[in-house]
Parts: structure tokens; sequence; C-alpha cells
């Protein structure tokens, strides 16, 4: 960064508040993807991860946190590797949908037209014969409840921890995205709390409400999910050897890992997740 745009940012920092514009966007081209969207949470090896520039820089050891959806893909994502994934080692996917439903234009070799027509999609494609082999994920941009103006970070979901059923008032994302618009509740509205299921053997997380986001950062909240970096957070991007986009497989987006287990969960803060859940669930 110059000299000049240094002071300029100090004496103005609303400058960076309002995300970059359309225009800026399409004349920097792909060089911003690999820098507006720079940091993330991992739920790698079972353990809540800040990471910034491919680099972990912050851990917490309780089996819960809380977040704030500011914006969510529309769709979940696919990316299938021909080659194993290597810690820090940038390898390009064979193939990637944006919306898992077909492969995006700028593939080069599809493995077929559609996604529930490839066999990398059918279950027992995994390693192992188990899950599969073309990965689905999907991708958050969120904030801290306690910081709604702070880091807005990526979270990509995966599949183990996108779908499925309530285990005892938590769900996974999608069935807990659906428990809440049933309920005529917006995601960005509340606190979500973010737990590993201590009963599998690999990292997977379940989600509740915890709380209602306060009024007062409602529209903090709202202008957070309409930034460049959410933007960016929720778009699939691969890296292409050849020249292109630069994400790197991440870890959580890979065949369950098992980790060791757990101690077991710390008892939320503030309003009761099991009265909040029960609450919203009574049917009119």
């Amino acid at each position: 960064m110059s000299n000049e745009l240094s002071v300029l940012l100090k004496s103005n920092p609303a400058l960076v508040t309002t995300g970059l514009d359309e225009d800026t966007l399409a004349v920097a081209g792909g060089s911003v993807a690999t820098t507006s969207g720079n940091k993330r949470i991992s739920i790698a090896g079972g353990v809540f991860r800040k990471m910034a520039n491919g680099k972990e820089i912050g851990a917490i050891e309780d089996r819960h946190m809380n977040i704030i959806f500011v914006k969510m893909a529309h769709d979940p994502s696919r990316t299938f590797y021909a080659e194993a994934y290597k810690e820090g080692e940038k390898v390009s996917p064979t193939c990637w949908s944006s919306d898992s439903k077909k492969p995006d234009s700028d593939v080069k070799s599809p493995v077929a037209t559609t996604c529930d027509q490839c066999p990398n999609s059918a279950k027992g494609s995994g390693t192992g014969g188990t899950g599969t082999a073309c990965r689905l994920s999907w991708r958050t941009a969120v904030v801290l409840p306690n910081d709604p103006k702070g880091d807005i970070m990526q979270l990509v979901i995966p599949a183990t921890s996108a779908f499925g059923k309530e285990d005892s008032g938590r769900w996974p994302f999608k069935a807990y995205i659906n428990m809440l618009a049933q309920n005529n509740v917006s995601a960005g509205r509340v606190v979500t709390k973010m737990q590993f299921d201590t009963k599998t053997k690999y990292a997977k997380v379940l989600f509740s409400p915890s709380a209602a986001v306060a009024e007062e950062d409602y529209e903090t909240v709202k202008a957070q999910g309409k930034s460049a970096t959410a933007e960016n957070a929720v778009k699939l991007t691969v890296y292409q050897q050849d020249g292109g986009a630069d994400e790197v497989a991440a870890p959580e987006a890979a065949e369950p890992v098992k980790r060791e287990s757990a101690p077991k969960a710390a008892k939320a803060e503030g309003n009761d997740v099991t009265d909040i859940v029960k609450k919203w669930s009574k049917k009119a």
C-alpha cells in the first residue's frame, strides 16, 4: 500500500466500509479474488480455526461458537479432484459446479452433462466406498456477534454438516435454514450457535438459534451482506494451473476426517437454545 493511500485511509476510514463497486471489481479482475475473501473459519480437525491467507491466526478450544450469517450461496457447489488433497498444495479440480446441477461453463472437460448423471456424485463413489468422490459443500459469509462491523469470514460447510435431520434441537445447515424460514425468521436476524457433533468421528457441525441480533446491529449486518467481501465468500472460485481463480481445496470440504473424542460441549450463554427452538417450532 502506498504511503499516500495509507494516510488517506487513516483520515477517511469510511472509504473501505462500502466494499468495491462493480467497475473496480471488473477492471481489477482475478487479483481481487485472492485478497478480498482471504479470511475464513475452518472446522478441520474438529477445531474452530480462524484462517487468513491460508494460515491459521487463531483457534478456540470451545466445542461451539456463535456466528451471524450475513450472506449464503443460494445453492451448494461441487468440486471433483482426480488427485487426493495434500496439505498446503494447490491442486486443480477436474470438474466443478457452482449450483451442483451442471458443470460450470469454464470446465474444459466436464465428466458429465449434469451432476445427477455423473458417477462421481453417486453415493459410495468416495474414498473407501463412502460419501461421494465429487465434494458437495455450501459457501457462506459470517461475522461474529460481538463484532458485527468486523471481519467478514468465509465458512464453507461440507455435505456432512449441510444435509440431514434435526438432532435434539440442532440442525444441519440446510435443515436449519428451512426451520427458520418456516417460522418466518431470516438467518441474518438471529445469532446462530455452531456446535461440533461429538457423536461422530469426523468434524461435523450442527446449528441452532441462540439469540436475536440486536436491533441496533441489524443494518450493519445487512450492509456486511452486500459487501464485495461477502459476495466473494459465497462464490465458487477454483485454482486452475493455466490461470484463473485461486482457491485451494479446503480440508473441511474433503472426506470425513477422524478426530479425537471431544470434551462435553460447554453450556451456551444467554437464552436457552432448547426454549427458543420449542417456541419457534410451535405450529400456528
